[in-house]
C-alpha cells in the first residue's frame, strides 16, 4: 500500500495544476524514479476543467446570456488567476462575478455581473441554514404603538442584490425562463430579493425604496429607522406593501422589540 501523502508533498504538488506552463514540481515522480510529466499535465487539465464545470453550475444564467464558448474562456482566465479556498466546489467562484465586471471581453454585457451576483446569492440561499418563516399574525399581536421599534430577525436564507440595471428581470429570462432578454430594458435599475422559506428559492423583484429597507433591518434598524432610510432612497416607498411582500416571500425569521437592545 503506497503511503499517504504528506502535506509538505501537498504543498508542492498543487502550485503548478492551474498554470499550463508552468514548471512540473520536482517532487512528482513517476514509478522507479521516471518523469511524470503526462501524467501530471492530465491531472493539470482535469483540475481545470472541473472548476470550469463547477463555475456553469453555478452560474448557468450567465452561460446561457454568454453562449458556453465565451463562457468557458472566461471562466478559464478566472481559474487560474483565482485557485479554490476550499475543498467545496459548491463554495467556489464567489469572487466570479467581480471578475466579470473587470473582464475585458465582457464589458458590452454591463449587466453581466450582477445577473451572476443574483445566482451567487441563489446557491447561497439553497445552502442557507433551514428556519420557520416568520408568519404575519406575529406582526398583528403587537401593539399599534409598538411597531415603530420592532427589530426583524431575517430568515438565514435572505439576500439582497441591487443593480443599476435590470439584472432580475434578465436573471429571470435565463434560468429556464422562454422570454428573450431582448425584449427587457436592461437600463432599468432593479433589485433583488433571494430567500428561502421552504424548499423553493425565491428570486424577486423589489419594489421602490425596498432594497434600502430590508438591509437596514438586515442589519438590525428598528422598522421606523428602516422605513425612514427607504423613504429618503426612494420617496414613492410603501411600508405596508414593503411589509406584506417580504412576509408573503417568507424573508423574516423572528422579530423583538428594540427597547431590548
Amino acid at each position: 500500500m503506497q503511503p499517504e501523502p504528506d502535506a509538505s508533498y501537498a504543498a508542492a504538488f498543487a502550485p503548478a495544476l492551474l498554470d499550463p506552463v508552468g514548471e512540473i514540481p520536482s517532487i512528482v515522480t513517476g514509478p522507479c524514479g521516471k518523469s511524470a510529466v503526462k501524467c501530471y499535465n492530465v491531472h493539470r487539465n482535469n483540475v481545470t476543467v472541473s472548476l470550469i464545470d463547477a463555475l456553469a453550475s453555478i452560474y448557468p444564467a450567465v452561460q446561457r446570456l454568454t453562449g458556453a464558448d465565451f463562457f468557458r474562456a472566461m471562466a478559464r482566465i478566472h481559474v487560474r488567476k483565482t485557485p479554490p479556498a476550499s475543498p467545496l466546489l459548491f463554495d467556489y467562484g464567489r469572487d466570479f462575478p467581480a471578475f466579470i465586471e473587470s473582464y475585458e471581453h465582457a464589458q458590452s454585457l454591463p449587466w453581466l455581473a450582477d445577473v451572476a451576483r443574483i445566482e451567487r446569492a441563489w446557491l447561497d440561499a439553497y445552502h442557507a441554514a433551514d428556519s420557520a418563516p416568520l408568519l404575519p399574525s406575529s406582526l398583528a399581536r403587537v401593539a399599534p404603538d409598538r411597531l415603530a421599534g420592532l427589530v426583524f430577525t431575517v430568515h438565514p436564507a435572505t439576500r439582497v442584490v441591487r443593480s443599476p440595471y435590470a439584472a432580475v428581470s434578465i436573471f429571470a429570462a435565463n434560468r429556464g425562463g422562454s422570454e428573450s432578454a431582448g425584449t427587457i430594458d436592461a437600463s432599468v435599475p432593479e433589485d433583488a430579493l433571494i430567500t428561502r422559506p421552504d424548499v423553493e428559492i425565491v428570486v424577486q423583484l423589489l419594489p421602490p425604496g425596498g432594497a434600502v429597507f430590508l438591509t437596514c433591518l438586515m442589519s438590525g434598524s428598528m422598522l421606523a429607522e428602516a422605513a425612514a432610510a427607504a423613504l429618503e432612497d426612494a420617496p414613492d416607498f410603501d411600508l405596508a406593501t414593503n411589509i406584506a411582500g417580504l412576509f408573503e416571500a417568507g424573508a423574516f425569521a423572528s422579530l423583538s422589540s428594540g427597547d431590548a437592545r
